[in-house]
């Protein structure tokens, strides 16, 4: 009795947080996984290697066909990614023209869409019966429109719309940290510019081109919205599943997740493995690279142009849902421009509770899985952190292991999970329930709550604490009035992401939603179905403007700091 009385005095606090963030991890988020695994060798109701000889089959596999797909456009989504955000950090880091900084803010533009606004957006641009393609047949006085985008172009023109701003955000942070003085010498001793390109400037830039790519290939493998929209007859992983689902082949559908869930997680490790590496240091003086002036007239006319040809590329998706939105349902079907615009997409969004009904859901589902993503994040960065415990690094791989599944994978594995009564659902059925899509959301988003917070509570000394409690404060009270204060700006902006991310959640969503909890992408994509255009783009914006509003106060109360990485 004594030992089990000076074991809980040392470690009680541990056992305390250690006890119910196990449970969470182990129950919602490795158990799923698991129950997946397990299915994929089930076939008939025996165990059997039939599914993955299925998928495999070098002669008729439709998934392996998909599989092959969504490699091949994430390597090219990789190579188009890097040519549009790499040179553009450069251009925006190494030379000082007017605006700059204006096309500096523009560039990220991209982020604040949701993926599937993005994808609307493209469609009412460059669709069959989009607004450029059919101004260039008017032009043109041709019979049909002269180009569309579909199938693997148009995937291909989103994802790097969307994806470019990884490698020029990984880009711009090494260009802007680059020792100027590595440079000289690299001149001083003879080299000309390519040469110190070659061997000086790319050597250290090495794990941050590598890191962008990891980052934009994992994103474009899970990639959903777009292949939803304009796959067409192309085949693509994440899409594949939930065809099969709907097909009502379960088993098919489960071993697709289970080789998607392996892939992703090959690449989150090679990416970890990237953002640790140190393999290329370089001694520094301290002298950071400045941007040029540029003082030739016509190069800096060229270079404004070039700006102003970047904003307009930027904003004209946006502009293009926020006109759309105005759009009376039905009217646009073959005119260049809609011919008839109306404030009522907006007025029922306010006014009809059953417009309005999608947003409220929305709002309600991303609050509970965003106050259960603090909840427990805040409790797993300050155990993983604080604490000492045998199997940490268990922990902390199960909790960045949301990061590693796709939507589509994290819904096949609810459903094979929760689709029957049982402990971990309090005797319910989840699937079908108003809980599920809270729960989904909650679990894609721990990564992102966990890192913010971590990474804020790494840099506040434990001798605070120690100083707190040495006065007299509990446990508690020395985190309440201590700890949180100074690292409520990292868990601030991981929350308000996880909010957004929940807001915008569409591909989780289609595959678990039912009528009653249905979010506001889904409802998008019914008003899409219906060719109710305006409605759909109404949402969209009302979509834009939440998440708009989510990062004005974020950068209010971080002081217009820049965002944490959270890989």
């Amino acid at each position: 009795m004594k030992a089990a009385t000076k074991i809980w005095e040392r470690h009680g606090s541990t056992i305390t947080l250690l006890a119910p963030i196990s449970f969470v991890l182990l129950a919602y988020i490795l158990y799923p996984q698991l129950e997946i695994l397990s299915s994929s060798f089930v076939k008939d109701g025996s165990l059997s290697l039939a599914n993955y000889r299925e998928f495999f089959d070098l002669e008729r596999s439709a998934s392996l066909q998909a599989l092959w797909g969504s490699l091949y456009i994430s390597l090219l989504t990789v190579v188009f990614s890097a040519l549009v955000g790499v040179p553009l950090a450069y251009l925006l880091t190494h030379y000082d023209f007017p605006a700059r900084r204006l096309f500096a803010a523009i560039a990220v533009l991209p982020i604040v869409m949701p993926p599937l606004v993005g994808v609307l957006a493209f469609l009412f641009l460059f669709g069959e019966s989009g607004i450029l393609p059919r101004v260039l047949q008017a032009f043109l006085g041709l019979q049909q429109v002269p180009f569309a985008v579909n199938g693997l172009s148009a995937i291909l023109l989103v994802h790097t719309y969307t994806m470019y701003v990884y490698f020029y955000l990984f880009a711009s942070s090494f260009f802007s940290s680059l020792d100027a003085s590595l440079l000289d010498a690299a001149r001083n001793l003879g080299a000309g510019r390519w040469l110190t390109l070659r061997k000086v400037v790319l050597p250290l830039m090495t794990p941050a081109l590598g890191g962008a790519a990891l980052l934009v290939f994992m994103t474009s493998m899970a990639s959903f919205s777009a292949p939803f929209i304009f796959a067409g007859d192309f085949r693509v992983l994440s899409l594949e599943i939930y065809n099969t689902k709907l097909n009502g082949e379960l088993d098919v559908a489960v071993t697709q997740s289970v080789v998607l869930t392996a892939i992703s997680i090959l690449f989150l490790i090679l990416l970890r493995k990237y953002s640790e590496r140190r393999e290329y240091v370089g001694g520094s003086k301290g002298v950071r690279v400045q941007p040029r002036p540029v003082s030739q007239g016509w190069v800096r006319l060229l270079l404004g142009g070039a700006g102003m040809a970047l904003v307009v590329a930027m904003l004209l998706p946006h502009l293009t849902v926020v006109l759309m939105s105005f759009v009376k349902n039905g009217t646009w079907t073959w005119q260049i421009l809609p011919p008839a615009y109306t404030l009522d997409n907006y007025s029922s969004l306010l006014k009809d509770p059953r417009v309005a009904e999608p947003i409220v859901n929305s709002l309600k589902m991303a609050a509970l899985a965003t106050t259960a993503n603090v909840i427990f994040g805040v409790a797993a960065a300050y155990l993983l952190l604080r604490k000492r415990f045998i199997g940490k690094k268990l922990v902390e791989a199960l909790v960045m292991l949301p990061w590693a599944i796709p939507g589509t994978v994290l819904a096949i594995s609810l459903i094979v999970t929760f689709n029957r009564p049982g402990v971990l659902t309090g005797g319910q059925v989840l699937i079908g329930s108003f809980w599920i899509l809270p729960l989904a959301y909650f679990i894609r988003n721990v990564p992102l709550v966990f890192r913010s917070t971590y990474a804020s509570l790494e840099q506040v000394e434990s001798s605070l604490e120690d100083a707190a409690r040495n006065l007299g404060a509990g446990t508690w009270m020395a985190f309440r009035r201590v700890l949180l204060p100074l690292i409520a700006p990292g868990v601030l902006y991981g929350s308000l992401l996880a909010f957004v991310l929940a807001l915008g959640e569409f591909v989780s969503s289609i595959v678990l939603y039912n009528f009653f909890n249905r979010p506001i992408s889904v409802e998008i994509i019914s008003q899409l179905r219906i060719f109710n255009l305006g409605s759909a783009a109404a949402y969209s914006v009302f979509l834009i403007i939440l998440i708009g509003a989510v990062v004005v106060v974020s950068n209010r109360f971080l002081g217009g700091g820049s965002g944490r990485a959270v890989i």
